[in-house]
């Protein structure tokens, strides 16, 4: 078994007793401000038109995001989506794809493929995820400890109501998720080699109990500049009205919604599959770039 999953049984064990702070040690998580969802008057801009064989998807894209947005839209114009597929579809929770890889006949590379670049994460208070919200797919934190995103890789939450006791139990793992992984980058940082060697010891010699020492030592300083996330009566009500997956809000980068076209993701959910939640048909998607103008609220007046 890999150190860091080690660690992160231990980091687990732990937080089970102590409860939560939050959110990313990365500079890109907004950690203190709401930022709007989208501008306050009507506006001529790019959006992104996901077309499948279950109809289209209209995805506007998120400012507060600028190198997802500029980056989505760059590879959507250069036609890098086109044939790849939804390559992973599980109910309830999400539909993924913009991988290359999706486009072979091997289905054990799929979620494996990308441009050849990652992205910087733009974690955003606020910007959760929603019903119909779209994300960047990631490596976990054991290998990805910064969160960069996928060069390519997203999904669409599909998610589902929430009641307000769901809400409040998956707001508290989310925050956990998170402490989480602020505890794995600080021990996985080159200037605390030292704590890092102390629990490889630990762990050679089997004491678990030292690891959790250890750990329980170091969460004050890996979490010390961070606030827990705190939804706000809106945000409440739409994961209990439209319904969503809140426990991944803030350890993921979310940079657009649908704002057409909801009822596709819907669909996609509901197709037969087979290996690693993959569709047993392949649901193939183009990728088109259009000029729209929109209301504040995501409404469509001209395109």
């Amino acid at each position: 078994m890999r150190l860091i999953s080690l660690i992160k049984l231990s980091i687990i064990a732990i937080l089970a007793f102590t409860g939560f702070s939050c959110t990313s040690a990365d500079s890109s998580v907004n950690q203190t401000e709401t930022i709007p969802l989208f501008p306050t008057e009507n506006r001529t801009e790019e959006v992104a038109v996901i077309s499948t064989k279950y109809g289209e998807m209209i995805v506007r894209l998120y400012d507060a995001t600028p190198e997802h947005k500029a980056n989505f839209l760059k590879l959507a114009k250069e036609g890098f989506y086109d044939s790849t597929t939804f390559h992973r579809i599980i109910e309830g929770f999400m539909v993924q794809g913009g991988d290359p890889n999706s486009k072979d006949d091997n289905l054990r590379n799929d979620g494996q493929g990308g441009p050849g670049y990652t992205l910087p994460a733009e974690i955003v208070r606020g910007y959760i995820h929603k019903k119909g919200a779209l994300a960047a797919a990631r490596m976990g934190n054991d290998t990805n400890p910064d969160m960069r995103s996928s060069g390519s890789q997203f999904y669409i939450v599909h998610g589902r109501q929430r009641t307000e006791r769901d809400v409040d139990q998956l707001l508290a793992q989310a925050n956990n998720n998170i402490e989480q992984g602020l505890i794995s980058t600080y021990v996985g940082s080159p200037e605390n080699t030292e704590v890092k060697q102390r629990i490889d010891q630990a762990i050679m010699d089997g004491n678990t109990g030292i690891v959790s020492e250890i750990i329980t030592e170091i969460k004050p300083l890996a979490t010390k500049d961070f606030e827990p996330l705190v939804y706000t009566p809106q945000q409440r009500e739409v994961y209990m009205t439209q319904g969503g997956v809140p426990y991944l809000d803030g350890s993921y980068t979310v940079f657009g919604e649908v704002i057409q076209g909801l009822a596709v993701v819907d669909s996609i959910v509901q197709a037969k599959k087979s290996y690693a939640d993959r569709p047993v048909e392949d649901i193939p998607m183009i990728v088109r770039v259009q000029t729209m103008t929109l209301t504040p609220d995501g409404s469509i007046i001209e395109q």
